[in-house]
């Protein structure tokens, strides 16, 4: 128990959404400046609030941090004292579990669900909790791949975070070989810890993850590990455009890809021209709030 303060900006959702995925992008954020979003009041959705927590009084370059999410947006900042209770416990109140798919995403501080495939994952950690209707939408997706009978045995999930939608295909394929990277190099820690947590195996064995940290396919165990029959990229439309040949001849001939991080709209076709251009075709498509989930096949 100790002492510990949050900031609050307050903004259209939008807004928030879009300042929760820069937090993604940032190499050098301070971790101790745990940061989720919400919306207000479930009978005013659009009005969100970005909430962080900080185990001492925030001062100048903390409030600098949350506004510079914000880009040229920056909302007014609220700063409170909290009483002295477990400040992790305090960033993930306000954090309820989702069902997508055959999934149901918890903090720890909930309990499991009977029927299906639960996954315990701190909300305080690194994007990817389940929380952001881009890794939802993953999961539904792959939830609906699943049903008809699919079968994978090489399994990619770029740009892990927390390695949940790896797991989630691990799950699901358990006899399949995972193979999980992501740029930022706090995440190799953060896998190990929900590894942990959630009973998932690691290494190179069937039925367990290998994590590695690369920038997009550029590492030679994520390349020697391929060709994938299934790559997961929950990143951001531009980097999904810019990797479209990669992702492409990563994965063999008829093999599935699942791309989020895209809003819906001109983010979403410029997905799907650069796909095309790599000889992938649309499969289905579905859509969580403003974000479109798209999945294709590479043509044989």
């Amino acid at each position: 128990m100790s002492t510990s303060w949050k900031l609050s900006a307050f903004a259209p959702k939008p807004d928030v959404q879009a300042a929760l995925l820069a937090h993604d992008e940032l190499e050098d954020w301070d971790f101790d400046l745990v940061i989720s979003g919400r919306e207000v009041d479930e009978d005013r959705p659009l009005e969100w609030v970005l909430e962080a927590w900080y185990p001492k009084k925030p001062g100048a370059a903390q409030k600098k941090a949350i506004a510079a999410l914000f880009g040229g947006k920056a909302p007014t900042i609220e700063v409170e004292k909290l009483p002295d209770e477990d400040w992790l416990t305090l960033s993930q109140q306000g954090t309820p579990p989702i069902s997508a798919g055959p999934f149901y995403v918890h903090t720890p501080d909930y309990e499991p669900r009977d029927g299906a495939i639960n996954f315990a994952i701190p909300a305080s950690q690194a994007f990817g909790t389940g929380q952001h209707e881009t890794t939802a939408g993953c999961l539904e997706m792959l939830g609906a791949i699943k049903a008809p009978g699919a079968q994978f045995r090489r399994i990619a999930d770029i740009g892990t975070g927390t390695g949940l939608l790896g797991f989630a295909g691990l799950a699901l394929w358990p006899n399949a070989e995972c193979t999980a990277s992501d740029i930022d190099p706090v995440c190799a820690g953060v896998v190990a810890d929900n590894a942990v947590m959630n009973g998932a195996q690691l290494g190179p064995q069937r039925g367990a993850m290998t994590m590695v940290i690369a920038d997009g396919m550029d590492d030679p165990l994520l390349q020697a590990r391929g060709p994938y029959d299934l790559l997961i990229a929950n990143i951001l439309a531009g980097p999904l455009v810019e990797l479209a040949p990669d992702f492409a001849n990563s994965v063999q001939p008829g093999g599935s890809i699942v791309l989020a991080g895209l809003l819906a709209g001109e983010q979403e076709q410029a997905v799907r021209r650069a796909y095309r251009r790599a000889r992938c075709r649309p499969v289905a498509r579905l859509q969580r709030g403003d974000w479109a989930i798209l999945w294709f096949r590479r043509r044989r």
